[in-house]
Order: structure tokens, then sequence, then C-alpha cells
């Protein structure tokens, strides 16, 4: 099992609170951030940090939403989630990045060896995280902004010439939030770049596929195939060697 605990990183703007998940008894690949999806840090999102621990990694999940109380929110409840996500700003994502990047760093994890995973909202933050540093990995699962901006950051085409960690995104063809065709642009965007990149589709899967904890999109077959991407990205290119 899993060795858990809630912990605290010092940002700019006072504490954030995480949850962490450690492989008990075992020295760790490397570290992971783990970035929430819109409804905060729920149990799904600590449930993914067990299973990156399970599978041998250090995962901190921060609350990207400290500043507003790092509120837990229902799956349902989106007259509370547009308000939260309207007040993300390109600065204080970098600060909250940053710190968690420290805190790994702390911990004896170099940015070589840290790897950013994301879902929904948090796809779009691991994106933009391998833009700051150059960690290991970055794994994006259906973040948006890929066309045009959000959190006051460019589009992720936009962005795309300055990612320094190699990336992976995973995006279901039934998003219509996510058309093909913008994925597709991403593809492109990233495929000349001077670090590993590579796109997935699933051709069943809609937005948030992974989230076991949302029946009326979860895809398992799907999810089980991204995660296995997943960690063999994060294995082939953030492990320690």
């Amino acid at each position: 099992m899993p060795a858990c605990e809630t912990v605290t990183l010092a940002t700019a703007d006072g504490p954030m609170p995480a949850y962490r998940a450690r492989p008990a008894g075992a020295a760790a690949k490397g570290g992971v951030i783990v970035v929430q999806e819109a409804w905060g840090v729920n149990h799904h999102i600590q449930d993914v940090a067990r299973r990156f621990a399970v599978a041998g990694w250090d995962a901190v999940t921060p609350a990207f939403f400290h500043r507003q109380g790092s509120p837990v929110l229902d799956y349902e409840d989106l007259a509370s989630v547009m308000p939260l996500l309207g007040q993300l700003t390109a600065e204080g994502l970098a600060a909250d990045l940053t710190a968690a990047v420290d805190y790994l760093a702390a911990a004896g994890y170099p940015a070589g060896n840290v790897a950013v995973v994301g879902f929904c909202m948090g796809g779009t933050v691991s994106f933009y995280a391998g833009t700051l540093h150059p960690l290991g990995a970055a794994v994006t699962f259906y973040g948006g902004g890929v066309s045009q901006g959000r959190f006051g950051l460019p589009s992720l085409v936009d962005l795309a010439p300055r990612l320094q960690a190699p990336w992976l995104g995973h995006f279901g063809d039934l998003n219509r939030g996510i058309p093909v065709a913008d994925v597709e642009a991403l593809r492109a965007a990233t495929g000349p770049l001077g670090v590993p990149t590579a796109v997935q589709r699933y051709a069943d899967a809609d937005h948030g596929f992974h989230c076991d904890g949302r029946p009326a999109v979860y895809h398992r077959a799907a999810a089980g195939l991204a995660w296995q991407r997943t960690l063999g990205w994060l294995d082939r290119h953030a492990a320690v060697a």
C-alpha cells in the first residue's frame, strides 16, 4: 500500500495544501505532479496519485484552488466551478507549478526526474508546466484551450514551440469541446519540436474518459490504454536511470 499524507507547499500567495502518495518501502522512480480537474483534489484525483505510487512514483497533487479555500466540488456543480476557473491566472499557475517542482526537488527529485500529469483543466496546466520547466515528462488528458487560450494563457498550439519537456496528449474523438481538427492542429504544432511528443486519439471516448468517478463519460478501455501509455511515457522519459 502507498504511504499517503497531506502536505503543505509554500507559494508566493500563501500555503498550498496537497495530497501526497509514495511507494511504501521502496525508492521511487521519480516525482509526479498530478494536476486536478476542475472539481478540486477529490477522491478520484487522490486515487490517481495512489495509482502512481503503486507504479513506483512519488506523487503530489496540489490544490490549485488554494486561493479560494481549496474547495472540493460535486461533479454536477458547474455553477460553482465556473467562477473558480475564471479566477485562475497564468501567473498564479506558474507560481503553483514552480512550488510543486521545488517541493519535489527538496524531496530529492531533480526536474529531469519529475513528470506532470493533468486531467481536463489540469491537462491544460500540465502542458503549460512543460513550457516553464525542463521536466522529464508532461502528459495531458483532454486539456482544453487548444485553439483558444484559457486562464490568461495563449492557446496550446501557440504555446507548443516553448515546450521543454517530452509531452504526451490523450484526446477522445467524441469530445465536442476539443474537436478532432484542434487535436490534429496540436499534433502538427508539437511534431517538429526538439523534444519527443506524441498525440493519442481514442475513437469511442468523450471528455473525461479517464474519470471512473463519472460513469456517464468513463470509458474503461480508453482509460486503461491511456494509463498504460502514460506510465510507459514516464518510465521512458522521467524515471531515474
